[in-house]
């Protein structure tokens, strides 16, 4: 079973990782980081660096497909390589997955159109705009596409997956083998537990992020 994680400069690390964590874990899987020219790729803080194995061209056709979001999602929205990509590699795929962002390149490829999918918080309503129908769940299951939230949310996304294929008992024991038992010290991990204040200054900024990308060059 060949699974191919998508990379692209300003990636963000753990939706990457996290994915390949859990599904690391199926049996026979063959998991290979694939990004539009092969070698080293840097993710959003530009401190680690992923290896992409091989190039699109030579992974045309994996049983599972997973796109990580991040601040460089924006710029493959508009990466034909990538989208072109992503729509061959779905038109054979057994799953279509995303983490965080990385829904909106599905989306921009064309797959999501009237499907329920799910991304970070704070790109629901982009989501919205190009006709998928947003939801705030942490993982969405609809037909062969997976999309999980933000960030960390691909490690619930890769072990919801592992029980799709491989049965409930190997997905608990990728579970209990990684010792995923989260005890966050806080209870703010989503914007209806967090401070008010903190999901308004981050929505303020990504306001901010969204004008500044608007302007004129």
């Amino acid at each position: 079973m060949q699974i191919a994680i998508a990379l692209y400069e300003r990636f963000t690390a753990l939706d990457a990782v996290g994915p390949f964590q859990t599904l690391a874990g199926l049996p026979d899987a063959e998991v290979v980081f694939v990004a539009e020219q092969a070698g080293p790729v840097h993710d959003d803080t530009g401190h680690l660096t992923l290896v992409a194995e091989k190039t699109f061209d030579e992974v045309s056709s994996p049983d599972i497909v997973v796109v990580p979001g991040g601040p460089g999602q924006s710029d493959q929205m508009e990466n034909e390589a990538l989208l072109g990509w992503l729509r061959t590699a779905d038109a054979t795929s057994t799953w279509t997955t995303s983490v965080c962002t990385g829904s909106l390149a599905l989306a921009a490829a064309g797959l999501l159109e009237g499907r329920q999918a799910t991304s970070h918080w704070l790109a629901l309503e982009e989501l919205d705009k190009v006709g998928v129908r947003s939801t705030g769940q942490r993982v969405v299951f609809d037909g062969k596409y997976v999309t999980a939230a933000g960030v960390s949310s691909g490690i619930d996304m890769g072990l919801a997956l592992v029980g799709r294929i491989a049965g409930e008992e190997r997905a608990q024991a990728v579970q209990l083998m990684m010792e995923y038992d989260p005890q966050p010290p806080y209870d703010a991990g989503s914007p209806e537990k967090a401070p008010a204040h903190l999901v308004e200054m981050f929505r303020d900024l990504n306001r901010f992020s969204d004008e500044e990308q608007e302007q004129p060059a």
